[in-house]
């Protein structure tokens, strides 16, 4: 096993990276910026270094500081954990050149799913299923790309290549405005992303946003984990998700995973990773690969008690998978709600001082945050202090749980997204399930307009 691991980032994942290595006995490297010099797992940690000050450019995005560190820590490898540099080939090339190892994909395959038509062209060829689209990137004809948007059929979506995160991408419904709509595409992903290509989809109407789970080992095993439905999303930004999706059989499962499982073999993947699909009327079209892991592995883990990190850190070390997909069982169901230190109404930011906290317990809850008493929440990253997690024997149970645990939960000081959270656990389309892309954003909606939404 690995003996000593950066943890090259914050907050709720860092901790979660640094309860995985200490479980097997890996000393662990906090680095931190300078405002974050009381976040909890840098306490915890073997050892802690300061690689800059708060803004993330000079600090948590600063690949030479992050290697620095390596370097004078004398340690092995460097966990990125999400988001920040977890998905930056250029970071993973330059931490494997000054003789570490990066805990993640190898930095070609993270080039290649980075760039999101080269994805989708390696996909098809995998034989994972696609939106119908350009197939390519779009150039400045514009009656070619007229030719193109009448073959998908309106409505068509615009993409950036290097886009992500919910950026980069504008919906277009008649012929007139796809020309303004390209170029206008083409300068945001430029200023934006560093490169100004993008390509065009079918925009599908009314889609749930399901995800598969994936591990590899890079010498040629693959397992799926089994699928995450996270359709509770505000621009595009997830909010809830669960394990598994409503109304996703057994034998979609299966067939979806080992197509899945076979493109990870025939690209080389390797380590954890997730494979995102949009899933209308039956039928799932890939729209991106994350290679990393993700904030909602957590669902994943409670319904197959399978350690994800530990798996991160297993592969990372050379080793060959232990497990099977045979091993793969789904026991029951499990919810994730990301807690935001945000209005839940307004949704604006609201960083400040915690002064009373309390987690909620009980049979089948799972806290995962880094927050405590007397911890201020700074202004400079994104919200999210935290995410509740349940698991109960079916999804009816487990909604109930959250509901108790949402209850249960205490954060005074700020404002948080709690209740929110609970006005979609209380809402009779979510307990429903199944619900598209759409759902949360128009009974959003519906609030501020009628005061009826999410009531």
């Amino acid at each position: 096993m690995l003996d000593k691991v950066v943890i090259a980032n914050r907050g709720e994942i860092a901790l979660r990276i640094l309860r995985a290595c200490h479980a097997l006995g890996i000393r662990t490297v906090a680095v931190h910026s300078t405002v974050d010099r009381n976040l909890k797992h840098v306490a915890m940690a073997d050892e802690s270094v300061c690689i800059g000050p708060a803004p993330s450019a000079q600090s948590y995005l600063d690949m030479a500081s992050i290697i620095a560190a390596a370097e004078v820590t004398d340690a092995q490898a460097i966990h990125p954990g999400y988001g920040f540099l977890s998905e930056n080939a250029d970071f993973a090339e330059r931490v494997e050149q000054s003789g570490f190892i990066f805990i993640g994909p190898r930095p070609e395959t993270i080039r290649l799913m980075g760039d999101k038509v080269e994805a989708i062209r390696a996909m098809k060829e995998a034989g994972v299923p696609c939106v119908p689209g350009s197939g390519g990137p779009l150039g400045d004809d514009n009656d070619t790309n007229i030719a193109i948007a009448r073959e998908i059929g309106y409505p068509v979506i615009v993409k950036a290549a290097g886009g992500g995160g919910g950026r980069g991408m504008r919906v277009v419904h008649t012929e007139a405005a796809l020309g303004n709509a390209i170029a206008t595409t083409k300068s945001e992903a430029k200023a934006a992303f560093g490169n100004d290509m993008v390509y065009m989809e079918k925009f599908l109407e009314n889609p749930r946003h399901v995800e598969i789970q994936v591990l590899a080992d890079g010498q040629g095993n693959a397992i799926h984990l089994g699928e995450r439905d996270c359709s509770m999303q505000r621009r595009h930004q997830k909010v809830v998700e669960e394990a598994p999706a409503p109304g996703i059989t057994a034998e979609q499962r299966a067939q979806i995973g080992k197509v899945c499982t076979e493109a990870c073999v025939r690209i080389g993947y390797r380590g954890a990773g997730t494979f995102e699909f949009l899933y209308e009327d039956g039928r799932f079209y890939f729209i991106e690969m994350n290679t990393r892991i993700q904030v909602e592995h957590p669902v994943t883990e409670l319904v197959t008690g399978i350690d994800l990190v530990r798996e991160q850190l297993s592969i990372a070390a050379g080793h060959e998978l232990s497990l099977k997909q045979d091993d793969i069982v789904l026991d029951g169901h499990a919810i994730e709600c990301r807690i935001n230190a945000e209005d839940p109404d307004s949704f604006m930011p609201s960083p400040g001082l915690i002064q009373h906290f309390h987690a909620p317990g009980g049979p089948g809850v799972r806290v995962d945050s880094h927050i405590y008493e007397g911890y201020r929440v700074p202004a400079n990253y994104d919200s999210m202090i935290g995410k509740l997690i349940v698991h109960g024997s079916d999804r009816a149970t487990a909604i109930a749980r959250m509901r108790v645990a949402l209850s249960e939960m205490v954060v005074d000081g700020i404002k948080t997204n709690i209740a929110l959270q609970q006005r979609i656990m209380a809402d009779a389309g979510f307990q429903q399930g199944g619900q598209n892309i759409h759902y949360l954003e128009k009974r959003l909606a519906e609030r501020r307009d009628t005061s009826i939404g999410l009531a």
